[in-house]
């Protein structure tokens, strides 16, 4: 267990790093996913590793938010000058999030159809 979560702050570690050497835009916690998806992809064995502490830690991912909500309240003031755009780019981005979600579904459905069929034919 306690291998596993030093392997996942490690990823985050060389997601930061890797962000303050380059001035990457992108944020060191969410290049270090990458990074560990990257590791799942291709590390046999990584997944059934990490799966049991990986479980618990998503049991309890709504804890993960308290820190997030709190930041919110400390820029209530930046909320109520700028909640047009927020609210506009929160509905705009759910919107396109499930279109998304709507296209690759019906994406792959088809490309799983066609495979079915191409196995029985």
């Amino acid at each position: 267990m306690i291998l596993t979560i030093a392997l996942l702050l490690a990823f985050q570690l060389a997601g930061t790093a890797v962000v303050a050497l380059t001035g990457c835009p992108v944020p060191g916690p969410v290049l270090g996913m990458v990074f560990f998806l990257f590791a799942l992809m291709t590390v046999d064995g990584l997944l059934e590793k990490t799966l049991p502490v990986v479980n618990v830690l998503l049991a309890h991912f709504a804890l993960l938010f308290v820190p997030a909500g709190v930041g919110i309240i400390n820029h209530v003031d930046k909320i109520t000058t700028y909640w047009l755009a927020i609210s506009a780019s929160i509905l705009g981005s759910s919107i396109l999030a499930m279109v998304t979600t709507v296209l690759v579904t019906r994406w792959v459905a088809a490309l799983l159809a066609r495979r079915q069929g191409g196995k029985h034919a």
